[in-house]
C-alpha cells in the first residue's frame, strides 16, 4: 500500500479551522514509537525506516520504503500486528538491527472526506498537522487531495521530513 501524506506545523486555531471545513474528530491516541537501525543498512541513506508503534489498540511492526516524490511523505508502507512488541524487539536485537530512536507523541485524529487527520504533539518538538491518504500503485490522485487539504486550511508549507529526522537535527 502506498500512504499519501503531507505535513506541517500546526498553526494557532487549526482545530477549528478543521471543524469549519466539516471535519470530525475522531479519537485520540498515544503513541510510543521505537525506530531500528541496521548494521548493514544505513536507513538514513537508504531513506527507509523499521518501526515498532506501541498504542492503546495495540502494537505494530512498519516497514517504509523511500519517499516517492520530492513534494510529499508519500511511500509504499506495510504494517503487521504483533501481539509481544518487547519480544519482537529481541527478535529484532538478535538479527542485528538495533534501537536508534525514541518519538513520544499524543495524536488527535479527524476525518475529513476522504482523508485522515492526524493533530500530533510531538515531546520535543511542538504540534504538527499530518493529513493522510492511502492509495494503490497510482496515487497522485490521493497526493493532490492531501495537498489540496492543506491548502484548504491556509497552509502553504510542508514539512517532508519525518519526526525522527526532526528529532535527529535537535
Amino acid at each position: 500500500m502506498i500512504e499519501v501524506e503531507v505535513k506541517a506545523r500546526a498553526p494557532p486555531g487549526i482545530e477549528e479551522k478543521i471543524a469549519g471545513l466539516g471535519g470530525a474528530r475522531t479519537g485520540a491516541e498515544v503513541h510510543l514509537d521505537l525506530y531500528f537501525g541496521s548494521r548493514s543498512r544505513n536507513f538514513a541513506e537508504t531513506d527507509e525506516a523499521l518501526r515498532i508503534r506501541i498504542k492503546e489498540a495495540g502494537a505494530f511492526l512498519t516497514y517504509k520504503g523511500p519517499k516517492l516524490d520530492p513534494e510529499t511523505k508519500s511511500r509504499r508502507e506495510v504494517t503487521v500486528q504483533v501481539d509481544d512488541p518487547h519480544n519482537l524487539e529481541s527478535i529484532l536485537e538478535s538479527l542485528g538491527f538495533f534501537r536508534a530512536a525514541v518519538v513520544k507523541k499524543r495524536r488527535t485524529k479527524y476525518s475529513l472526506g476522504r482523508a485522515t487527520l492526524c493533530l500530533d504533539e510531538v515531546e520535543g518538538l511542538g504540534s504538527f498537522l499530518e493529513v493522510e491518504l492511502s492509495g494503490g500503485e497510482v496515487w497522485e490522485e490521493e497526493k493532490r487531495a492531501a495537498l489540496e487539504v492543506l491548502a484548504r486550511l491556509g497552509i502553504s508549507e510542508s514539512i517532508r521530513k519525518s519526526y525522527l529526522e526532526l528529532l535527529a537535527e535537535r
